[in-house]
């Protein structure tokens, strides 16, 4: 698979975004793991990053707390964990 085919995806980072809000009204916490079991892999390792800096920037997410990956992929790493930082009207 070629670099251009790779990042091809061009709706992933809308479905991230959907994804995430939709993590935060169901989830009282959750993670990029919790991401990956909802969502078809990114298209690049970066994208799950930027969609939750997205999601935080626009204040919909905030960080609770650190824990380790339970992702193969991730080496058992780092990852945030994120909750819910709106009232549930504008999360509707």
């Amino acid at each position: 698979m070629t670099a251009a085919m790779a990042l091809s995806d061009e709706d992933w980072p809308l479905d991230a975004d959907l994804a995430i809000l939709r993590l935060a009204k169901t989830e009282s916490e959750f993670t990029a793991d919790s991401l990956r079991k909802v969502l078809r892999p990114a298209p690049h390792p970066n994208w799950p990053g930027l969609a939750f800096g997205r999601a935080r920037r626009a204040g919909l997410i905030e960080v609770v707390n650190t824990t380790t990956s339970k992702s193969k992929s991730r080496n058992h790493g780092s990852v945030k964990t994120w909750r819910r930082a709106i009232n549930e009207e504008l999360a509707a």
